[in-house]
Parts: C-alpha cells; structure tokens; sequence
C-alpha cells in the first residue's frame, strides 16, 4: 500500500544564529522529502541578530509529520530550542498554484 505524501510547510523557530540550510536539509529529510528551505534572521536597530526561524517545505506522510514534530519540537539543536508548528502556505507558492489551474 502507497503511503500518502502531501507537501506541508513547517515553521521552525528558535534557530541559533549559525545554522545552514544544509542542517536544516539533514535534520528534516529523515522525516521527508524536503524540497525548500528558507531561514530568516530578524535584526534589532543596531543590526545585531534578534531572532533566527525558518520555513521548510517537506512532502511528508501523515505519520511521519506527526513523529517529525513529536521527535523535533522543543528538543536542543546546535544551541537553540527548536519550535515547530505548520506554516500557513506562503503567499507566492500559493499564487503559483493558483496560476498552474
């Protein structure tokens, strides 16, 4: 029996301010196929690192989401806490989609 994958977008916040792409690649692909990375680093007015989250595109089975989250979130990972929670879709991946139909 085909397990069922559906894309999903994933918030992953409390990142340390050197985390790559890559790790975030490694860290998730366990779970699923994860097709797009995105980290974003929020600065204050001085410009020094605030705040460090990314959002993950993964194509995933429904068990695997649930064991991605259960295993991940709230865990230490290269000194951050890491916060997963789904994404809501983003704005231009939607209007993509929306073009394709």
């Amino acid at each position: 029996m085909k397990v069922k994958r559906e894309t999903k977008r994933l918030y992953v916040g409390g990142l340390s301010q050197n985390i790559s792409e890559a790790d975030l690649q490694n860290q998730f692909s366990r779970f699923g196929e994860v097709s797009d990375v995105e980290i974003i680093t929020r600065k204050d007015d001085q410009g020094n690192p605030q705040k460090v989250f990314a959002y993950i595109n993964i194509s995933v089975a429904e068990a695997d989401l649930k064991k991605c989250m259960s295993v991940l979130n709230k865990t230490k990972w290269k000194g951050g806490t890491l916060q997963i929670q789904l994404a809501k879709e983003s704005f231009l991946h939607r209007r993509i989609q929306i073009m394709k139909t």
